[in-house]
């Protein structure tokens, strides 16, 4: 393995990380590093592991999004209350580091849902939207994998 393929690794590692801890573009990390291999590499193989980890990430961005949001439809949870969750996110993620986000957002889910429909319906909703948003990562965390595995197999390979 070369040193650049060594720092890239380093990059994948940590991009794997921001997938957990989403400080950091975790995907986008890890797809990064498979661009500069490539470009580094050259040659078909090369290209034929860039497209199937952009791939493999790609439909991880949709399907992260598509398949939450359809389980919190069934939950009731409506999208004006995933929209109050994610602006607790955002919000959070600035006034308390790295656990901001999450706390954030259970904060905005449950105050929209507590406003919408009381005390008492309110905390399933709020356990609903967690596990959607669970699901998200971890739904990301597995394209994000399996594009990483990929450039390991062209690296292995080259």
């Amino acid at each position: 393995m070369s040193p650049l393929e060594l720092c890239l690794a380093l990059v994948v590692v940590v991009g794997l990380v921001g997938v957990l801890v989403p400080v950091l573009p975790g995907s986008v990390l890890v797809l990064g590093s498979v661009f500069v291999w490539t470009l580094a590499e050259g040659g078909a193989t090369a290209w034929t592991v860039l497209v199937v980890a952009t791939l493999f990430i790609a439909a991880g961005t949709v399907v992260k999004y598509v398949v939450p949001g359809r389980r919190l439809q069934q939950a009731g949870v409506p999208t004006s209350t995933q929209w109050w969750g994610a602006l607790g996110a955002f919000a959070g993620f600035f006034v308390v580091p790295v656990v901001g986000l999450f706390l954030g957002f259970v904060a905005g889910v449950y105050a929209a849902e507590r406003q919408r429909v009381g005390h008492d319906s309110a905390w399933p909703s709020t356990l609903a939207a967690l596990r959607a948003a669970g699901l998200s990562i971890l739904i990301e965390l597995v394209a994000a994998i399996l594009a990483a595995t990929t450039w390991v197999v062209g690296v292995a390979i080259t």
